[in-house]
């Protein structure tokens, strides 16, 4: 990542672009960074709906903001009522294609319908403004329903990923208080049927909280439903009215907690509320993908994931944008069937991360170059730094070298993208986030708070607040302080490492603190601890993230037993399998070492630094000197070295 080659954009799509030029792209920084309240304001009343206009722009009491105070809005009516009564409820919402090959287009129009019938569906059952909800789906367009109709109710949804286990289920219900869980009997993943009514019945039985469970029906699979409680989606919505009010709620109304690991075993509800989070998240649209009226948008995450709220239902549907949503696998039946999409619906933008372009890439370029992939102009990157090499052939393979790649940096936290290229003004470094997006003012500095020279390492912060940030941790406002904003008072630390060359432009690269990326999803270490140790013949556990070809990070673990007879082979598939129950398929560790004791400081601490060293490098270069027992890493570095 230091001497890269500099694409600028073509003259061509400049002439078309929402920010087209240089110029553009720094008159909007500008008038940002000199006036954020008179930026902000002016875009929030022309880009969204208000049922009722904001007072104040930004109430900064750090590490707490309120935006737009005093207005009342609706996302659910900026996603879909607007477009509707501005004449396009004919314009297709969503393009579904479901794994098995059905597929469906679903308009505005229609979108708006199944949404106010399931809304009054949910209120029949008595649900209000200010309850909570889980949705635990797979990628069909009633998940999107379901998260708009709590959204048009004011019903606090929390998205829970499909592949997370009963007892992740579990947790996150309990921490949220819900009062209602809307899933399905399954979902197709790679031909198989993966069940989720079973899960949320094993879950509900330590969830008092939980009245009602509504049952969308998708494999027609084998469910057991519990009178009084679970229904039918059908039978909720069946002869409902197609018009239901959207409820104006205060811009700081909380629209949903989503649930992300942190650096303890329990995972944070992340709160981000109505009004600003959805202003940034279009403008997102807008400025970063480039979207126009005739675009085809694809994104390829989960709505269990950041990415999906916000790119996938709550910005491009502000929008009004035409997109794709895929149910299944991208090697399902074959590693052609993304690119099939692509060439079936004609997509023009398309957004992924960079795990799945790895994978793809070690298939051969005979799987996209069998299909025409001419209608895409522009491509797009999210989850964790993308590699240089990886970039030039996505570059080149899937956008024939014609297509900008927008390499967008973002967390949870932040809601939105805040450092990405405006593809019709920037040019683009393989590799690089490039520049923050306007009224983002992000640093690269040291533990004191100093920038640090050119192209040297730091800490990634924000020095503004923006309106899409995060607003709580869900029930621990202390734990919110702590982890955000004691570091650099004032400032948000973002807990990832980065360096910033000469042309000003950001280059992320990773965790600073002990959250795995693994496959784009963050992953606490003290997460997968807290499984292993729950297993009877575990005595202790440190897990650290090691390099990985394809997911970025796979998950290795260092395990001391209690003492017994094991047989370790064994041992540790089962190890494995405990730990994909107990958090999800997708947090499975790749491998399991057997250790006597685990490397500590004197104080007790685990040293796993020292352990994400010797998986990554082989060797030991840091600081130990506040080792307690230099012999331990002796030995485990022998281990090392027989097992290369």
């Amino acid at each position: 990542m230091t001497e890269v080659h500099v694409y600028p954009p073509s003259e061509e799509f400049v002439k078309l672009a929402n920010v087209s030029g240089m110029d553009a792209y720094r008159k909007l920084y500008r008038e940002a960074a000199e006036d954020p309240d008179a930026f902000w304001g002016a875009l929030a009343k022309e880009h969204l709906h208000w049922h009722q206009p904001f007072e104040q722009v930004c109430d900064w009491q750090p590490p707490f903001a309120q935006w737009f105070v005093g207005g009342k809005i609706n996302a659910c009516y900026n996603c879909v009522d607007r477009h509707v009564l501005a004449g396009h409820g004919e314009k297709v919402a969503l393009l579904f294609e479901g794994e098995p090959g059905d597929h469906r287009a679903i308009t505005y129009a229609e979108t708006l319908a199944s949404v106010s019938r399931f809304a009054n569906g949910l209120l029949a059952l008595g649900l209000k403004q200010g309850d909570r909800a889980i949705v635990y789906m797979p990628m069909i367009p009633e998940a999107v329903f379901a998260m708009l109709a709590c959204a048009r109710l004011g019903i606090t949804h929390s998205v829970v990923f499909g592949g997370f286990s009963a007892e992740a289920l579990k947790a996150r219900i309990q921490d949220l208080g819900a009062k209602l869980v809307i899933t399905a009997d399954g979902g197709w993943r790679r031909g198989k049927e993966i069940k989720l009514k079973p899960a949320v019945d094993e879950a509900l039985l330590e969830c008092p909280t939980v009245e009602n469970v509504i049952v969308c029906e998708r494999t027609k699979g084998d469910v057991t439903m519990l009178h009084g409680r679970d229904h039918w989606w059908h039978t909720i919505e069946a002869g409902q009215s197609e018009h239901c009010p959207a409820v104006p709620l205060d811009s700081e109304h909380p629209l949903f907690v989503l649930y992300t690991s942190g650096t303890t075993g329990k995972p944070k509800g992340i709160l981000h509320s109505t009004a600003g989070y959805l202003l940034q998240c279009t403008k997102t649209v807008n400025w970063v993908f480039d979207l126009k009226p005739n675009d085809v948008y694809w994104c390829t995450a989960d709505i269990g994931w950041v990415t999906g709220h916000s790119y996938i239902v709550y910005g491009p549907m502000s929008m009004g944008a035409t997109q794709v949503i895929y149910e299944g696998a991208p090697d399902t039946p074959n590693f052609d069937r993304w690119w099939q999409i692509v060439a079936k619906y004609r997509v023009t933008i398309f957004y992924t991360s960079p795990t799945a372009i790895r994978a793809l890439i070690r298939q051969g370029d005979h799987w996209p170059n069998g299909h025409d992939l001419s209608s895409l102009r522009l491509l797009g990157s999210v989850g964790e730094p993308i590699n240089p090499a990886a970039w030039e052939w996505y570059h080149k393979t899937i956008g024939k070298s014609l297509c900008p790649i927008v390499d967008t940096w973002w967390q949870t936290e932040t809601g939105s993208i805040l450092i990405a290229p405006m593809p019709g003004a920037v040019p683009l470094k393989p590799g690089s986030g490039t520049l923050p997006m306007p009224g983002v003012i992000a640093e690269v500095v040291d533990l004191k708070g100093n920038p640090v020279a050119d192209n040297h390492e730091g800490y990634l912060v924000i020095n503004r607040p923006w309106p899409s940030m995060v607003r709580n941790i869900w029930g621990d406002p202390e734990r919110f302080h702590d982890q955000y904003w004691s570091k650099l008072p004032g400032r948000y630390f973002t807990g990832d490492a980065a360096r910033r060359d000469a042309d000003g432009y950001f280059w992320v690269l990773g965790r600073v603190d002990d959250v795995l990326n693994v496959s784009g999803h963050r992953l606490s270490t003290m997460e997968v601890e807290s499984a292993l140790v729950h297993h009877p013949a575990v005595a202790e556990a440190a897990v650290v993230g090691k390099p990985h070809e394809i997911t970025g990070q796979a998950v290795c673990c260092f395990v001391t037993l209690k003492k017994g007879d094991y047989d370790q082979e064994a041992l540790g598939k089962e190890l494995r399998q405990w730990v994909g129950h107990e958090i999800g398929a997708f947090a499975r560790p790749e491998e399991i070492r057997f250790t006597d004791a685990l490397p500590k400081t004197r104080s007790g601490k685990i040293m796993r630094r020292l352990l994400r060293e010797l998986v990554t490098n082989n060797t030991v270069a840091g600081d130990v000197t506040t080792l307690e027992d230099l012999s331990i890493l002796s030995t485990l570095a022998a281990q090392q070295d027989d097992e290369a």
